[in-house]
């Protein structure tokens, strides 16, 4: 005997019960998320921000009052610190980083293009080359690079940071510009081919400019391991006029015996081109890595 069908009738309270639950739970999972990256960002920012406000302090003032304002901003410490050699070493990086982000874009550009566009014996086996450069350590080559420099007669120049610096940088370079370059629509080099233009001209004509995202992202990346590198800066520089700043800081110290005010004055200012560097450039930054690492 079959049973009789019992329809369910869900009263239209329940059914607008549900949907404010779950849009509740929604609005507090978005909370929460803001709440951990408003977290984050606090213990990312407030070094910096105890940094830069320590450096308006006295010794004294920054053993004994760790936590609060200078009583007296004490702006002198910039010229302090400024007049006992950060110049030098600060115009020394601006040199170093210079050079190695335009020699680094330069081949690696001219390198990934001919990775992405032409066809040649032995081209995947440059492009495991350039895999392995990324898992090759500073440190393991340290000593095989310093007799290279000592026997080419760069020791205590320039040169002897900006060429590591740039073989170390190129790998990752020109992986990402490659990328990015293997998106670019082939009929647009084809119609410059037409029109005469020829590889070079294609490149620095047509890859180049709408390749701007990438090249900034990876000028950013290069500036800054550039910029905060130590440890060649410490054993490939002998005259303090060469130093770069992560290397002259470290003397600084020295110099200044204790003088924390002043060494901070000196941080503040080494750590502030890169990150002003990242506010004006993060838009490029970031759709140069989402682009660019992707294709």
């Amino acid at each position: 005997m079959e049973m009789p069908k019992t329809t369910i009738v869900v009263p239209d309270l329940v059914v607008e019960n549900q949907k404010y639950l779950k849009k509740r739970k929604g609005k507090m999972s978005v909370t929460l998320v803001y709440a951990g990256l408003i977290t984050y960002f606090l213990v990312v920012a407030y070094p910096l921000l105890w940094m830069v406000i320590s450096s308006f302090k006295s010794t004294e003032e920054i053993f004994n009052h760790s936590w609060s304002l200078p009583h007296t901003w004490l702006f002198e410490n910039y010229v302090t610190a400024w007049k006992s050699g950060i110049s030098s070493y600060f115009f020394n990086s601006v040199i170093v980083t210079g050079l190695t982000c335009i020699l680094t874009l330069l081949v690696s550009a001219l390198g990934a293009y001919g990775l992405s566009r032409f066809e040649f014996r032995g081209k995947a086996f440059i492009l495991v080359i350039c895999l392995g450069g990324l898992m090759l350590s500073p440190q393991v080559s340290l000593i095989p690079l310093y007799n290279i420099i000592q026997k080419l007669g760069l020791y205590n120049t320039h040169w002897a940071l900006i060429l590591p610096y740039v073989a170390y940088r190129i790998p990752l370079t020109i992986l990402l510009i490659r990328a990015y370059f293997l998106s670019i629509p082939r009929e647009l080099e084809e119609a410059a081919r037409l029109d005469g233009c020829t590889n070079l001209g294609i490149l620095f004509r047509i890859f180049i400019p709408m390749s701007a995202p990438i090249l900034l992202t990876t000028t950013i990346l290069t500036a800054y391991y550039t910029w905060n590198e130590f440890m060649f800066a410490i054993i490939f520089i002998d005259d303090d006029s060469l130093r770069t700043i992560p290397a002259g800081l470290m003397q600084f110290r020295d110099a200044l015996q204790t003088d924390w005010g002043v060494l901070l004055s000196g941080l503040t200012i080494s750590a502030a081109p890169i990150v002003i560097l990242f506010l004006f450039m993060q838009k490029y930054f970031i759709r140069g890595i989402a682009s660019g690492s992707v294709k």
